[in-house]
């Protein structure tokens, strides 16, 4: 079996489990083997041309599974790690923006569900929120809204 074909069916088996972006399944095969980087970048654009390796089906899923857990900023920060082009960024930015507040305060409820009662634990709260990609207004926002909710 020639490297191409190895390559081809190591590729397939990667993108059979779940959608990867081009870079992380470039990464994935060349840790995999020796071979040369020329045959790697064919099989690459080979795989995109016909359909079975997908930035844009790439961007989707990783939307939806990452939506319910994680801040815009977060997920913005991972398709850029995974090489995403900032033009797909962009086009999923306005529907992160649009649900990151109802996203932020079921995260919040969800992990504490009740308002600091001192500093120390309204740090803990931020610091949380902050780890998952959420702003500091939006952490702002769904404090107050549950501080409304409580009243």
């Amino acid at each position: 079996m020639n490297t191409e074909s190895t390559l081809k069916a190591r590729a397939l088996r990667y993108l059979a489990r779940r959608e990867h972006s081009r870079l992380e399944l470039e990464q994935k095969l060349a840790s995999d083997t020796q071979s040369v980087s020329l045959v790697l970048s064919g099989l690459l654009d080979k795989l995109e041309q016909k359909g079975l390796l997908s930035a844009e089906r790439f961007v989707e899923q990783m939307v939806r599974t990452h939506r319910p857990k994680f801040g815009s900023q977060r997920i913005v920060y991972e398709l850029k790690q995974k090489g995403i082009n900032e033009h797909l960024i962009a086009n999923v930015l306005p529907e992160l923006k649009e649900t990151e507040l109802a996203v932020a305060y079921e995260v919040w409820r969800k992990k504490f569900g009740t308002l600091p009662i001192n500093v120390k634990e309204h740090s803990k709260q931020m610091r949380f929120m902050m780890s998952r990609g959420f702003s500091s207004q939006i952490i702002r926002q769904v404090l107050q809204h549950a501080e409304q909710e409580e009243a």
